[in-house]
């Protein structure tokens, strides 16, 4: 592992742990096992540190869940299969998915550009309008059908987290969900 990515990792832990202004970064240097001037190297802020470090996840997130479309596969089968993976991949990284909540409900949101948002999101967008032109989905705006996704997704991890359900109910639990939220927006 590098030391930018020790740096990551450190970050990661302790954000999700002490929170954002809980966390100095002499903390999280100590954390990584760097100099100061090791991680200001890297991240001139905490801030620019902070931003950095949800670009990493959510680029994480998006190779995992946006692979080869199998040829011929529907459009209901490519976002289930999308929606499933971002499921797992929550379940398989918690302080990941929990750093990102705590990002999208703070200041640093603000700090994202709006080419990177777009980037974050083109595969899914694009997937999105290709749905509404076949006619599959409701003809709705396409940030809005985002955020009714995103937020059935994560209201789906909180249960799962706290609901200790064994890996048949649980598996249940997500095709369910799958299918009422594909009720919902086609």
């Amino acid at each position: 592992m590098d030391k930018q990515e020790q740096i990551l990792k450190a970050a990661l832990k302790l954000f999700v742990e002490f929170g954002f202004h809980g966390t100095p970064t002499s903390r999280i240097a100590q954390e990584a096992g760097v100099s100061n001037g090791t991680l200001f190297h890297y991240y001139k802020t905490k801030d620019e540190l902070v931003v950095a470090l949800y670009i990493y996840i959510k680029s994480n997130l998006a190779a995992c869940m946006s692979g080869n479309r199998p040829a011929g596969e529907t459009i209901k089968a490519t976002f289930k299969r999308e929606f499933i993976a971002t499921l797992y991949w929550a379940k398989e990284n918690p302080m990941e998915f929990r750093f990102t909540q705590q990002f999208l409900s703070s200041p640093y949101l603000s700090m994202i550009s709006i080419d990177e948002i777009k980037k974050q999101t083109k595969h899914f967008f694009d997937l999105m309008q290709e749905a509404i032109d076949a006619r599959v989905l409701k003809p709705l705006p396409l940030d809005l059908l985002f955020t009714l996704l995103s937020s059935h997704i994560s209201g789906i991890n909180q249960y799962l987290i706290t609901s200790n359900l064994d890996a048949a109910k649980e598996q249940e639990l997500i095709q369910t969900s799958f299918d009422l939220v594909w009720d919902m927006i086609t």
